[in-house]
């Protein structure tokens, strides 16, 4: 049974890699089309062909390998035509780019190329993929934390300690001469609601934590529901040194990565754990903090990519917050559906996941290298730079900017994105994240 739940992480994990291929691409296919421009083929995948139907002039269909997709517009680049000689070492490199632009190009439909469409018409094609999947993301975000909720301590009290231990303790019972908790000597019982303290509803055991922190020594007037009905309690938090946590219950941390332990008022009760509803601005919110999170990965991509590599000759345990193959995604996928856990939390992991992927897909596509969306938007900004320059200066219109040029870094580019992948992917084989022990 295990071994079928990995393999449905993984299948889940798959279906939605591929989902998110096809929606960016058709991110960038609406628009072309849109703009007139002939679209030749709407692939998912690479390598062999699996299956496709031209339906019009567009050829759909899906590729063996599953590692991405692309669509093919004519005349991305200048027809050779137009352009100069081809000059320098890589002479060979650009005339080949030149020429598997020019197929691209069909007899009569000369006009109908990308090239030539306005600068902010190639912006919005390029741009339309990877903002596919921010919109995904967000979609899948929203889902997550308004649809389905975020895990954290309820207003239902699950434990009440019997006496008040230091912090970090690790006593199951009470000796002789330990003080009671306050919410013991008040008479709190397991399966009490909270309804307010001190006058103030609360809504989240978060809420009634931050009144008892912020009230050590003080008497506060206590509302539970038991059994249907209302009882008032009183109680006075105790001062005492605590680890302070988030509203899901883990350890707050601070800069050295160190738990934060404070004296705050105490009165020794535990929550129930459960999926509590947020508003719906807060899957735009968490889409937004996580694109801060990949932003900076990437930033660091090279230090994170040399660690990989250390930790794959040494063995060493590896970063759970650094760089994945899409092996390392669907081992995670799997251990997650695999895991000992309700059926509710683990599509929360599965989903958080998935739309994770999607928001590295959309920073990833908008790095400004060329094969990379974010290449084309800058060869098209700077198209537009030259032309609005010379227009300051009354000048004639310059030639459109020729890519092809750029093809030898294009090709170190490319290069190095599959020594990445081929590095990421030998890590996630031979020595994995282990985000759930074992």
């Amino acid at each position: 049974m295990e071994a079928l739940l990995y393999l449905a992480g993984i299948v889940f994990m798959l279906i939605g890699l591929g989902l998110s291929i096809g929606l960016h691409e058709i991110g960038h296919l609406v628009p072309a089309k849109l703009f007139g421009v002939r679209v030749g083929q709407y692939m998912i995948g690479f390598g062999p062909r699996l299956w496709s139907k031209r339906i019009g002039e567009t050829e759909y269909g899906f590729k063996l390998l599953p590692l991405g997709g692309f669509i093919s517009m004519s005349g991305m680049y200048p027809a050779s035509s137009t352009a100069g000689p081809a000059k320098g070492v890589f002479r060979a490199l650009v005339q080949d780019a030149r020429s598997a632009n020019d197929e691209t190009i069909a007899e009569g439909a000369e006009d109908r190329v990308f090239y030539r469409l306005p600068v902010w018409k190639r912006v919005i094609v390029m741009l339309g993929g990877p903002l596919m999947n921010l919109l995904l993301a967000v979609v899948i975000f929203t889902v997550l934390v308004a649809g389905i909720g975020v895990q954290q301590g309820t207003t239902t009290i699950a434990s009440v300690n019997q006496c008040v231990l230091p912090a970090g303790s690790t006593a199951t019972e009470c000796a002789p001469g330990d003080p009671a908790t306050p919410a013991a000597e008040a008479g709190i019982k397991p399966g009490d609601v909270l309804v307010s303290i001190d006058g103030r509803a609360v809504s989240t055991f978060a809420e009634a934590t931050a009144i008892v922190q912020g009230a050590p020594g003080e008497t506060l007037e206590l509302v539970v529901r038991r059994d249907g009905a209302d009882k008032t309690l009183s109680i006075t938090p105790v001062e005492a040194e605590r680890t302070l946590t988030d509203a899901s219950g883990q350890p707050l941390l601070d800069d050295d990565g160190q738990p934060v332990i404070k004296e705050v008022g105490y009165v020794g009760m535990a929550a129930q754990m459960g999926f509590v509803q947020q508003p719906l601005i807060a899957g735009p919110e968490m889409a937004g903090d996580t694109v801060a999170r990949v932003g900076s990965l990437i930033l660091t991509l090279p230090v994170r990519l040399w660690d990989v590599g250390v930790s794959l000759v040494t063995g060493g345990e590896r970063d759970p917050n650094g760089p994945l193959s899409v092996v390392g995604v669907g081992r995670l996928a799997g251990e997650v559906a695999a895991t000992d856990a309700p059926i509710l939390n683990r599509f929360s992991v599965l989903l958080g996941l998935l739309g994770s992927l999607n928001v590295a897909l959309f920073v990833f596509n908008l790095i400004p290298l060329l094969p990379l969306d974010g290449g084309h938007i800058v060869v098209a900004l700077w198209d537009g730079i030259r032309r609005a320059w010379a227009r300051l200066f009354r000048r004639p219109p310059p030639a459109p900017v020729d890519a092809t040029r750029l093809v030898p870094l294009t090709v170190v580019v490319a290069t190095l994105l599959i020594a990445m992948g081929a590095l990421l992917l030998v890590a996630d084989l031979f020595n994995p994240v282990k985000l759930l022990g074992g």
